[in-house]
C-alpha cells in the first residue's frame, strides 16, 4: 500500500537565505575596516594620511577665511601647482631609485634661460626654442644619470655638481642684464594664461578620467587574474571609480564658476596620468621599482641598470625643464633667481609629502600631485590669511618631518611583517 503522506520541504538553511540588505551592507563595512587595520598594522595606508592633511589644511583656512575655497582661489590654486608639480613628478621617479636630484631647480633655470635667449634676444621661433630648451634639460639629466650609472657614485653627489653646473650656465646664459622678459602674448605665456571658457571641456575631462581609472584598473584586474595574483574585485574598482568621478566632476563644476578649465591644468593631469602608467604598467617601470628594491638583486636579474638609472635622471631633467617654462609662464620671465633652492626644496617636500619613499621602490606619480596641493595650499591659505611667510616655511617643515618619520615607520612596519 503506497505512502500518501507528504513530507514538509526542509527549511532553507541560514546559508541558503538571500542575505538581508541591512546585514550585506554591515558586512561590507566590516570588511573594509578589517582591511584597513590590517593596512594599518603593516604600513601600507597609501595616500589617505596625506588626504587626511590636505582635508584638515582646507578645514583650516576655510575657517579663518571664506574665500580660501572660492572658485577664483581654486582656479589659481590649481594652477600654481604646475610648474613646481612637474618638477616633483621627475623626482618621484629618483626617489623610486632610493636617490636624490638635486639639480633639478638649476635645470628648469637653465631651460628657461634657453627658451627666453634664442626667442627674445635671438628671434628663434616660441615652438623650436621650446623644444630646444626642454632638450637642454634632457641632456643635463641624461649628462647627470650616466655619470652616476657609470661611476656608482650616490646621485646626489653627482646632481649636487650639476646644481652649481647648470646655475653657473643659466647665469652666463642670461648674461648681464640678468632678466628677459617674456612675449605676454606668446605661446609659453599662454601655457598659463589660457582658459576653456566652455563649461562642456571641464566635464568632458572629467568624464574621460573617470572613464581611464576604471579601463585601466579593469585591465589590471585581468592581467592579475590571469596569473593568479591578487587583484581587486569588480565591484571594489566600480566604488573606486565613482569615488574619482565624484572628485572630478565636482572640480570641473568649481572651476567652471571662474573661468573654466586651465590649460596647464590639463597639461598636468595629462603628464602625471601618462607617467604613472609607464611607471605601473610597463616593463620600463617595473625595472624602476625592481631597482629601488635592491641594485645588486637588480643586477642579477640581469636588468639593465645602467640604462634604467640613466633614463631615470633623463626624465627628471626633462620635467624639471617642462616645469621651469610653466613657472617661466607664469610670471612672464626669466631672471637670475630663477631655479632658487626654495624651488628645490619644495619639488623634493612635495614627491615626500605625498608618499613618494625616500628608500625607494614605493610611491607613485600622483603622490607628487597630493604634495603640491598640500604645499600650495598652505602657501595660498598663508597668503589669503595675511599670515606672515615665516610661518609657511615652518608649517611646511613641520608636514614634510611628519611625512620622513611616517614613511620610516611605515618601512619598520613593512619590515616586521615582511614585506620590505
Amino acid at each position: 500500500m503506497a505512502d500518501n503522506t507528504r513530507t514538509a520541504p526542509a527549511a532553507p538553511t541560514p546559508e541558503a537565505r538571500p542575505p538581508h540588505p541591512g546585514r550585506a551592507a554591515a558586512r561590507a563595512v566590516e570588511g573594509w575596516v578589517a582591511v584597513l587595520r590590517r593596512k594599518l598594522s603593516a604600513g601600507e595606508l597609501g595616500s589617505l594620511p596625506v588626504v587626511l592633511v590636505l582635508a584638515a589644511v582646507w578645514i583650516v583656512f576655510q575657517s579663518l577665511n571664506q574665500n580660501f575655497l572660492s572658485p577664483r582661489n581654486l582656479s589659481n590654486l590649481s594652477v600654481d601647482i604646475v610648474g613646481t608639480g612637474l618638477i616633483a613628478v621627475g623626482i618621484v621617479f629618483v626617489l623610486l631609485l632610493g636617490q636624490l636630484d638635486l639639480s633639478v631647480g638649476s635645470i628648469s633655470g637653465l631651460a628657461a634661460a634657453v627658451f627666453a635667449v634664442l626667442n627674445v634676444n635671438n628671434g628663434v621661433p616660441e615652438w623650436l626654442a621650446l623644444i630646444l630648451a626642454v632638450l637642454a634639460g634632457t641632456a643635463a639629466g641624461t649628462v647627470q644619470g650616466f655619470s652616476f650609472a657609470r661611476t656608482r657614485v650616490p646621485a646626489f653627489v653627482v646632481t649636487l655638481a650639476g646644481l652649481l653646473t647648470w646655475n653657473g650656465l643659466m647665469l652666463y646664459i642670461l648674461g648681464t642684464s640678468g632678466t628677459v622678459n617674456l612675449d605676454e602674448n606668446g605661446l609659453v605665456a599662454k601655457l598659463t594664461s589660457y582658459y576653456f571658457a566652455n563649461d562642456a571641456a571641464a566635464y568632458a575631462v572629467a568624464a574621460v578620467g573617470a572613464g581611464l581609472v576604471f579601463l585601466v584598473s579593469y585591465q589590471d584586474m585581468r592581467r592579475r587574474k590571469a596569473v593568479g595574483m591578487p587583484h581587486r574585485s569588480l565591484r571594489g574598482i566600480a566604488v573606486r571609480t565613482g569615488v574619482v568621478a565624484v572628485i572630478a566632476f565636482a572640480a570641473a563644476y568649481l572651476l567652471n564658476q571662474f573661468q573654466g578649465l586651465p590649460l596647464a591644468l590639463l597639461v598636468f593631469l595629462v603628464v602625471v596620468a601618462g607617467l604613472d602608467i609607464i611607471l605601473r604598467h610597463t616593463h620600463y617601470g617595473r625595472q624602476v621599482y625592481a631597482l629601488g628594491g635592491g641594485v645588486e638583486a637588480a643586477r642579477r636579474a640581469s636588468l639593465r641598470v645602467t640604462r634604467v638609472q640613466t633614463a631615470v635622471l633623463a626624465v627628471s631633467g626633462t620635467m624639471a625643464a617642462i616645469g621651469g617654462l610653466f613657472l617661466a609662464s607664469r610670471i612672464t620671465s626669466v631672471s637670475q633667481s630663477s631655479g632658487s633652492s626654495v624651488l628645490l626644496l619644495n619639488a623634493i617636500a612635495a614627491a615626500v609629502i605625498g608618499g613618494t619613499s625616500l628608500f625607494g621602490g614605493r610611491g607613485t606619480t600622483w603622490s607628487a600631485v597630493l604634495g603640491m596641493l598640500v604645499i600650495q595650499s598652505i602657501a595660498s591659505g598663508m597668503a589669503i590669511t595675511d599670515i606672515h611667510t615665516a610661518v609657511q616655511f615652518m608649517i611646511t617643515g613641520g608636514v614634510l618631518f611628519a611625512a620622513v618619520v611616517f614613511d620610516a615607520l611605515s618601512r619598520r612596519s613593512q619590515e616586521a611583517h615582511g614585506r620590505a
